[in-house]
């Protein structure tokens, strides 16, 4: 059947509707904006202090949380202080999930993408034009993405940017306890790939071998316990083993990796499970 054109008619949104209609638009499908897979966990959110954020969104398969703003008509000057100080209480509040401004306006100007590109890189923000249109009895939104949020470099891929130190830095930084963490699960890595060493940047610990760096498992030590990064496909079933044994999973990074909160005694309480994902993930970094 071939597909017939049809002209579309443009409306002012600033003109026929209200703020709050298109708050309902948006609510009833997020994923009008083109975010993603996201999903409506507030709205109206009280900030302390700071009035009230428009919508609070959530990414179905991560951590990460979209503080967004409406405005009908232009953007202005109020608009992007309100996003900015909006993300800024929500990031603060709850710091386990990634978070990104939102500003969306029926005309996002050149002056100011041109202010909000300052930001971009140091705040994440992105800008989604909204324009309304009718055909018949039919009215329609079309967002469009004018800015997105600028992909920052993780720490696993600017290898040759780290300042590189020695073990008494960390020795400085991490009490023993969490330092032997990263001992421990080396010990673990060199029963199935000898050779490996620990390798001492000043951001994290890595791996080496014969000189060549390779970060299938990278260890953060921290005050009382230490973050283990993991090269792994996500899956529910390791995320259900993950419970099963009781470990603490923070999160799934967008470079691919969770993120375990290990002590040493998670490590002896479960060594060869332990040992299963390093192997898993040198796999896949050999895959």
């Amino acid at each position: 059947m071939a597909l017939e054109y049809v002209k579309f008619d443009k409306l002012s949104l600033k003109d026929e509707f209200n703020e709050l209609w298109l708050q309902d638009r948006i609510a009833e499908d997020p994923t009008i904006l083109g975010l993603g897979e996201v999903i409506l966990k507030d709205r109206e959110r009280m900030q302390p202090r700071a009035g009230r954020l428009d919508l609070l969104l959530q990414d179905t398969e991560s951590n990460l949380r979209y503080e967004v703003e409406v405005q009908l008509g232009r953007t202005d000057e109020s608009h992007i202080i309100r996003t900015i100080e909006y993300w800024d209480v929500e990031r603060k509040r709850y710091p386990q999930y990634d978070h990104v401004g939102v500003i969306v306006a029926e005309d996002v100007t050149s002056r100011f993408l041109n202010v909000i590109s300052l930001f971009n890189g140091f705040i994440p923000l992105v800008a989604i034009q909204m324009n309304a249109v009718k055909y018949g009895n039919h009215v329609s939104l079309l967002c469009t993405t004018v800015l997105d949020q600028m992909t920052l470099g993780l720490v696993e891929d600017d290898e040759g940017e780290l300042e590189t130190v020695d073990r008494a830095y960390w020795t400085k930084r991490a009490p023993k306890e969490t330092l032997a963490v990263a001992d421990d699960l080396s010990e673990l890595i060199k029963a199935f790939a000898p050779g490996f060493e620990l390798k001492y940047n000043k951001f994290y610990i890595g791996l080496a071998k014969d000189g060549r760096t390779n970060n299938f498992a990278i260890f953060q030590p921290k005050r009382k316990f230490t973050v283990l990064l993991l090269k792994l496909k996500k899956s529910n079933e390791l995320s259900a083993q993950l419970d099963e044994k009781g470990l603490d999973m923070m999160d799934y990074t967008k470079s691919g990796r969770y993120r375990l909160r290990l002590t040493r005694e998670d490590v002896k309480a479960n060594a060869d499970f332990l040992k299963s994902l390093l192997q898993q993930s040198y796999g896949e970094a050999h895959g």
